[in-house]
């Protein structure tokens, strides 16, 4: 007797989405080539598990009862920064980076915190034997005596684990090497990915425990598995920076207990991470000094103010094409700054190459940075220096326009905080702004404005 046929299925890489068939784009997300096949497992019908007990009833939203939730903190602020005020109990926390970042560096760290303040704490480990973790425990001085190990990656005798054991945090690295019984695929593979991440949320919200979630990402930089899993977890993490630097940020671009998009900045030692209090200083050390094409900006991260500095370096093309690259900013951004200046100012660029670089690695895609990019470019082709205390910021429009950003007024104050004596911004929104002792504001309006007031020649006559 033959055996039949093993039934597979198509799942979305992006979405988590089922199809019988493979498709060359996913209906329902619409991304292309992201259907992989995998084998599936038939279970019982849902519908006809008979419902016992009552069931649940609507609720008036005026009658639900306001509990504020229970945080305790990490021991590193960056990291309290970037979660909201600190880890929110029963809460569901992923965080992705590149191999080799500090994911398991960073959580670790966290652990012996935690564990020093007297909190039973988990760590689970799918890629490393427990001798392994205490070397690098050991390495960044984390080998606290009540921190729990387990070297697992049956999702069974993990849960079976955190029922007994009851941690108030679990840490889980990662959720790629974990695989359930019930599910007849390779680890890894979108419906394990999907069922480990289910099972885990039960466990945080069933039992009040907070569990950190490991996620390897992609080559695009997204976290590996399906995007569902991302919509299943309260708060995703992203490290960033390059794996040969030393400094690395911490993104928050999903949180349910706190606002998005705050940052927190790390430098890697051979302690390991260190929280660095004061990025913009620590993104302005080693400026060149009277070097041409380079200028000061702040970009708004969250609601930390965030110093850079743009550097361009524009020079005659060799050959028909001019060449533009961008490291740290949009490409698309920087070409359309370039016709800006070529149309509205009249800087003739059309045969020469660009080159615009945001020095430490930061990507800034905030429009504010758009008005140093613009008098950075207008440096390197005139060969002017814009002075190292200065610094501007605003948005430019497609008519040569300095349109207003929000919270100019948090701006100047981190650029005076820095010693910088002269600020250009926009002279829309600006007019309530407050210029700090022994700072200058110099307010513009369009784009020929700001590379005159950067060369020292527009009146400040409104500062």
């Amino acid at each position: 007797m033959t055996q039949g046929k093993k039934k597979t299925a198509f799942f979305c890489r992006e979405c988590g989405n089922e199809s019988a068939k493979w498709l060359g784009r996913c209906p329902a997300c619409g991304s292309w080539n992201s259907l992989v096949e995998e084998p599936v497992t038939k279970t019982a019908d849902k519908t006809a598990v008979r419902r016992t007990g009552t069931r649940p009833r609507p609720t008036r939203m005026t009658e639900i009862s306001l509990e504020e939730s229970q945080r305790s903190g990490t021991g590193l602020h960056e990291l309290d920064r970037v979660l909201g005020g600190g880890i929110v109990k029963g809460s569901l926390v992923l965080i992705g980076g590149d191999p080799g970042i500090g994911k398991s560096t960073l959580l670790l760290q966290v652990c012996r915190n935690l564990t020093f303040a007297g909190q039973k704490v988990l760590y689970v480990s799918g890629e490393e034997s427990g001798s392994q973790i205490r070397m690098r425990g050991k390495r960044l001085g984390a080998e606290p005596e009540n921190l729990l190990v387990l070297c697992e990656t049956s999702l069974s005798d993990i849960r079976q684990s955190i029922e007994e054991e009851m941690p108030q945090v679990c840490v889980i690295d990662s959720i790629q090497t974990m695989w359930s019984e019930e599910v007849s695929a390779a680890p890894g593979s979108v419906s394990q990915v999907r069922e480990s991440t289910n099972v885990l949320m039960g466990l945080a919200k069933g039992l009040g425990i907070s569990i950190f979630i490991v996620g390897h990402v992609t080559k695009e930089g997204a976290v590996a598995g399906p995007r569902v899993l991302e919509h299943m977890v309260d708060t995703v993490l992203y490290f960033e920076g390059d794996r040969h630097a030393s400094y690395r940020i911490l993104r928050a671009v999903k949180n349910r207990f706190g606002s998005t998009d705050e940052i927190g900045v790390f430098e890697m030692r051979a302690e390991g991470l260190a929280e660095v209090k004061n990025p913009s200083e620590y993104m302005l050390e080693g400026r060149p000094e009277n070097a041409s094409g380079s200028v000061v900006t702040c970009s708004l991260e969250g609601s930390r103010p965030l110093l850079l500095e743009v550097q361009a370096l524009v020079a005659r093309s060799s050959f028909g094409l001019p060449r533009r690259t961008a490291a740290g900013c949009d490409v698309n951004r920087v070409n359309l700054l370039l016709a800006v200046l070529e149309k509205r100012c009249g800087l003739d660029l059309s045969s020469s190459d660009a080159y615009v670089n945001i020095a430490g690695g930061i990507r800034a895609n905030e429009p504010a940075v758009d008005l140093g990019i613009l008098l950075a470019l207008a440096s390197g082709y005139r060969d002017f220096v814009i002075p190292e205390d200065t610094v501007a910021f605003g948005e430019v429009g497609l008519s040569g326009e300095i349109r207003s950003v929000s919270q100019a007024e948090l701006r100047v104050q981190e650029a005076a905080r820095l010693g910088l004596r002269k600020v250009i911004l926009p002279a829309a929104g600006s007019r309530k702004v407050k210029a700090p002792e022994g700072v200058a504001l110099v307010r513009v309006s369009t784009a020929k404005e700001a590379i005159a007031a950067a060369q020292g020649r527009f009146p400040q006559k409104n500062s």
